[in-house]
C-alpha cells in the first residue's frame, strides 16, 4: 500500500513539476498569497518555482539566521529552498529533498536561473535523508508530510539530521475530526493531501515520541478552498499540460483528480482539515529523549 501511495504522488506531481504552472499565473500566486507569501516574497524568487501547492509559508515563522543550514522536506520546485537561500546567506545552505525526478530537476533549473550558489537539491524520500546525523539547524516542510505514508519514520528521520537545540518549523495539513470514510478511502483525496493527514493530537503524540520537545501545533485558519482560486491552471489540469502527462485521457492521473474535484464538491474539507503550522525543537541533551534511540 505504502508503494502504490507514493507511486501516485510521485505520478501527480510529476506531471505538475512538467507544467507551466508558476507566479505568472494570477491563481497560482493567489493561492501562495492566501497561505501567507507576500507578493515582494514571490517576485524575489523564479516565478517557476512557485505551482501553488503550498498550505502555509514556513520560511516566514522559521527564524532562519544567516550561516545556518535549512532542509525543506517535498522541495518542489524550490519555492521554500530559494526563500530560505536568502536568509542563510553565502556561507549558510538551503537544501531541498524532493523524491519527484521532475521536480528536482525544475528546481535545479530554477536554482541556475536564478543564480543561487548555496542551494542543494537531492532526490530521496523523507523518510531516508541523505544527510549525516546533527548535520542541518532547521527542518521546514510545505504540505508534505501529511502524504508520507510513515510518518514516525519520517519524524525520527528529521530528529537524527537535526543538531541539538535544531529546530522543526512545518506548514501541513491535519484532522480537527475524522474525515467522511469516502474521503478516508479515497486515493485521490491522499495524493491531494487530504486522506493521509493525521489528527493534531496525534501530530503532536509522534513528534513527542521521536524525541522532539517544546512541540506546538497552531490552526492558521486558512481557508483551504484557497486551491480553487486556480481553477483550471491546478495541478493535473493545466491547459498548458502535453499530451500522456495527467490530463491525458490514458493517465490514471486524470480518474484521480476527477475523483478528488467530486469529492471536495461534496464535502466541506475545512469542517474536519486544517492547515496548521507545526513548532518543535530536538533536544540539546539527548538525556531528554523517549529513550537511547529515539533519535538514532
Amino acid at each position: 500500500m505504502a508503494e502504490e501511495i507514493l507511486d501516485s504522488v510521485r505520478l501527480k506531481y510529476g506531471a505538475v513539476a512538467q507544467s507551466s504552472l508558476s507566479s505568472n499565473d494570477d491563481g497560482v500566486k493567489a493561492v501562495a498569497e492566501a497561505f501567507g507569501y507576500s507578493a515582494e516574497e514571490l517576485t524575489s524568487i523564479p516565478a517557476e518555482a512557485n505551482m501553488g501547492l503550498s498550505c502555509g509559508n514556513p520560511t516566514a515563522t522559521a527564524h532562519i539566521r544567516p550561516n545556518e543550514v535549512v532542509v525543506d522536506l517535498g522541495s518542489g520546485g524550490g519555492l521554500d529552498v530559494f526563500l530560505a537561500a536568502k536568509m542563510v546567506g553565502p556561507k549558510g545552505r538551503a537544501i531541498g529533498i524532493d523524491m519527484t525526478p521532475a521536480m528536482i530537476e525544475r528546481a535545479r533549473t530554477n536554482a541556475e536561473s536564478g543564480g543561487y550558489t548555496n542551494v542543494d537539491f537531492h532526490q530521496s524520500t523523507i523518510d531516508r535523508i541523505p544527510l549525516p546525523d546533527a548535520s542541518v539547524d532547521c527542518v521546514i516542510s510545505n504540505c508534505v508530510l501529511n502524504l508520507a505514508p510513515d510518518k514516525p519514520a519520517v519524524f525520527r528521520e528529521i530528529a537524527r539530521v537535526l543538531k541539538p537545540g535544531g529546530r522543526l518549523a512545518v506548514s501541513d495539513i491535519a484532522l480537527k475530526e475524522e474525515l467522511p470514510e469516502a474521503v478516508s478511502r479515497s486515493m485521490a483525496a491522499y495524493v491531494g493531501c487530504i486522506a493521509g493527514a493525521i489528527k493534531i493530537d496525534d501530530y503532536r503524540a509522534e513528534l513527542l515520541a521521536a524525541g522532539f520537545e517544546h512541540v506546538k501545533i497552531v490552526d492558521s485558519n486558512a481557508d483551504l478552498n484557497a486551491y480553487a482560486k486556480v481553477e483550471n491552471q491546478s495541478g493535473c489540469c493545466s491547459p498548458a499540460m502535453a499530451e500522456g502527462s495527467c490530463c491525458s485521457p490514458t493517465s490514471n492521473t486524470s480518474t484521480l483528480h476527477a475523483e478528488l474535484s467530486d469529492l471536495l464538491s461534496k464535502y466541506d474539507v475545512n469542517t474536519a482539515v486544517a492547515s496548521v503550522k507545526v513548532y518543535a525543537i530536538k533536544p540539546r541533551s539527548t538525556a531528554s529523549c523517549c529513550g537511547p534511540d529515539c533519535c538514532s
